[in-house]
């Protein structure tokens, strides 16, 4: 190979390797994008606004089916002084002494769970419950016999079913997918996703269906006869729902939850 031949060839080599330079550098760019949007699809479910108004005009109605009481006092095993329902004068009397707002003015600033127990916000402080963050108070259910305790989506004995609804239209309607519901008995909680769809931060979660079926996925927790059994309920916006943006804030919530008992084998008492 001669002087010129070997110049051609270093010349070639040179080109060669500007061009995978370039290569590299453009697919780092690539990467450095899609990494980019990974980062905004995973993070704008949560509010950016700073209005600090969420979910408004909260209401909650809680009823019970056959052979089954509740109250927010604990009156031991006498069920003749617990309730068939909980309303929301009630809950507005047990949240002045826990908050400064009654149940309607209470804001859900979205926040996240994997336990329906502990709470935080998008930056993964912890959240404190009825501070215009999720609504949290305690129910004492009791039961003339042993059952297993389930949401039912059915209506029963001039009881309605469980539903979580608005008034609202368009995507503020979308509200009632962002929303979740925790029950906790003893350190562990069960949680309700009305309109379920892909489970967000480790959830598990739990849908009901029309007409209602009972399983084991739909358990709550048991009571043992005229036991009464303390249950912490916990209503929130879940910031990791993709309903969960700036679309939803200001919308209006109506909660209805209708709680029915069954044996072990699910079969319900009416």
């Amino acid at each position: 190979m001669d002087k010129m031949e070997q110049q051609q060839l270093l010349l070639e080599i040179e080109k060669l390797n500007k061009a995978q330079v370039r290569i590299k550098r453009k697919t780092t760019f690539m990467l450095c994008v899609i990494a980019l949007l990974v980062l905004i699809t995973s993070t704008m479910a949560w509010f950016t606004l700073n209005s600090f108004a969420s979910v408004e005009n909260i209401q909650m109605d809680i009823t019970t089916g056959v052979d089954l009481r509740v109250d927010m006092e604990n009156h031991g095993s006498d069920i003749e002084l617990y309730k068939k329902e909980i309303t929301n004068e009630m809950i507005n009397s047990y949240l002045s002494s826990k908050s400064k707002d009654a149940l309607a003015q209470q804001l859900l600033d979205p926040v996240t769970t994997r336990d329906g127990i502990s709470f935080s916000s998008e930056n993964g402080s912890a959240r404190n419950a009825n501070e215009d963050t999720f609504l949290e108070f305690e129910c004492y259910f009791i039961a003339s016999k042993d059952m297993w305790v389930h949401l039912s989506s059915d209506d029963a004995n001039d009881m309605e079913g469980t539903l979580v609804s608005t008034t609202e239209s368009g995507l503020k309607a979308e509200i009632v997918q962002a929303l979740r519901l925790s029950f906790e008995d003893s350190g562990s909680a069960a949680i309700y996703e009305p309109n379920k769809t892909t489970a967000v931060n480790g959830q598990t979660t739990f849908d009901l269906q029309t007409p209602m079926v009972y399983s084991n996925d739909t358990r709550l927790f048991h009571l043992d006869e005229l036991q009464p059994k303390k249950v912490t309920i916990r209503l929130w916006a879940e910031g990791n729902d993709p309903q969960c943006d700036n679309d939803v804030q200001d919308a209006n919530l109506t909660v209805r939850l209708l709680f029915s008992g069954t044996d072990e084998n699910n079969v319900s008492f009416g």
